[in-house]
């Protein structure tokens, strides 16, 4: 028998028993199912419909200046400081024409405004276009209509890529680092370490037992939710798999990273916390970050949550294939090998002073 061949057949042991740990635990494994589809409907109950209650307004070029200093503007150009100091209505800036056009088509933004070409773009099916249209009309004179048609794409469309990406994130990062803790808590690393098992061979098996329970989790959500109520979905479906595999896989490196060292629980519960808060709140699970400032947004690229995410919507909302998303696939393997290769190089069978 080959080394290749032992190698592989230890790695597939370790898998194989780590599976049936998960699956036998009837608790964890209802938990990873029922909480994302309770949240799901919860969200789709409560936000109905776009689920904001502000209007939203792209606008070409930036404002215009007569905004910054309202009291320089000449008389005709009053009808601009009107319609863009108006309250509960949020202005967004777009320099590209055709994406700012598609944001109007999939309900996105409620209205598109060219102050410089005096045109404006509003889709007819869009109850809240509709308003804001009248808003701008009665402020406004000598205003382009353009007309635009597409299909709406509901809140529950823009957020089902967050709720399951959290999910995702939470399996990986804590999914692996408790077992590794608890396995090394439990002296059953120090058992393994008298095998003929390498720590590379160990870590291996993990990240394919928690990539394998992980993505099959999410995948049955996605689907009976998928069922229920019929997302919003321009890409192929194994683009948008090939997308949860690499940013699982991202995760989960990262997991066994926090854990290649500890036998704390308390402290990897601490990192892992410290490590998926800021990108609950920063990666656009529940909010989107259009419009947010520069800092917020370049902080939010720190995370491999926000690439996942950003690469999910892109596939399900724009029909992007795998070539528009070389960028946030090729950063979510390379972290993933930076991630893993450091774990396995400080990985210790027990912990630290032992």
């Amino acid at each position: 028998m080959s080394a290749l061949t032992s190698t592989w057949k230890r790695i597939f042991a370790v898998f194989k028993a780590r599976n049936l740990e998960f699956f036998r635990d009837k608790g964890s494994l209802g938990w990873s199912l029922v909480m994302p589809i309770i949240i799901i409907i919860a969200i789709s109950a409560a936000f109905d419909g776009d689920g904001k209650a502000q209007y939203k307004v792209g606008v070409m070029h930036g404002m215009p200046d007569v905004i910054q200093e309202p009291a320089l503007a000449h008389e005709n150009e009053s009808e601009k400081v009107g319609f863009f100091a108006l309250k509960h209505v949020e202005f967004v800036p777009y320099e590209d024409l055709t994406l700012a056009q598609i944001k109007v088509q999939r309900h996105s933004i409620d209205l598109l405004v060219d102050w410089q070409s005096k045109q404006y773009w509003v889709n007819q099916t869009s109850p809240k276009g509709y308003v804001i249209e009248q808003l701008l009309l009665g402020q406004t004179v000598d205003y382009q209509r353009q007309v635009l048609t597409g299909k709406e794409v509901r809140y529950i469309d823009w957020l089902i890529p967050g709720i399951l990406g959290m999910n995702i994130m939470f399996g990986s990062l804590m999914g692996a680092s408790y077992v590794i803790v608890r396995y090394r808590k439990n002296s059953v690393l120090k058992r393994l370490k008298a095998t003929p098992l390498t720590a590379t061979e160990f870590m291996i098996a993990q990240v394919f037992s928690r990539l394998f329970i992980v993505v099959s989790m999410a995948s049955i959500v996605f689907t009976l939710c998928n069922f229920i109520f019929d997302f919003y979905m321009l890409g192929s479906y194994l683009t948008l798999l090939i997308v949860a595999v690499s940013g699982a896989l991202c995760l989960i490196s990262l997991g066994l990273l926090i854990s290649c060292r500890s036998q704390s629980e308390e402290l990897v519960a601490g990192i892992s916390n410290f490590t998926t808060w800021p990108m609950m709140l920063l990666s656009g699970v529940w909010f989107s970050l259009e419009g947010a400032s520069d800092f917020v947004v370049g902080l939010a690229q720190i995370f491999p949550l926000t690439h996942m995410l950003n690469a999910a919507r892109a596939v399900m909302t724009d029909g992007a294939g795998l070539a528009d998303l070389h960028y946030e696939l090729g950063l979510l393997l390379g972290l993933s090998v930076i991630f893993i290769a450091t774990a396995g190089y400080f990985f210790k069978w027990e912990g630290e002073g032992r």
